[in-house]
């Protein structure tokens, strides 16, 4: 085997283990519970209509503002945290530019509380 192909096999190991384990999984759920679903468990419960029906139908927009505020959120945390990671070597400048960023977002978040967009009712 060539030394740069050999250099993947711990991806290669890795990747073996999380399928294995994955496969485990599902196959000892499958025969160790009870598959007996009924009405309630096959209704629709995230989105809140329900999935084969007419396209053109409304529905509430909250659901879109609960995905926009989750993908915000869930890209500050992707930016934090290599943040965290590399702060040393950033500086003051890099300091004060993710406490700018944090900033916005908190003035976002408080935007979008006094709006009541996380009231569900």
């Amino acid at each position: 085997m060539q030394p740069v192909l050999l250099e993947y096999l711990p991806i290669l190991v890795f990747l073996v283990i999380a399928v294995g384990i994955a496969v485990a999984m599902v196959g000892g759920s499958l025969l160790a519970a009870r598959q007996k679903p009924y009405a309630e468990k096959l209704s629709a419960y995230e989105c809140g209509f329900e999935a084969f029906d007419d396209a053109r139908r409304q529905f509430d927009v909250r659901y879109y503002l609960v995905a926009i505020l989750f993908i915000i959120f869930d890209l500050e945390v992707a930016f934090l945290f290599p943040w965290a990671v590399a702060l040393k070597g950033l500086g003051a400048l890099g300091f004060w530019s993710m406490i700018g960023f944090l900033g916005v977002l908190t003035i976002g978040f408080i935007y979008e509380w006094c709006k009541g967009a996380l009231e569900w009712e």
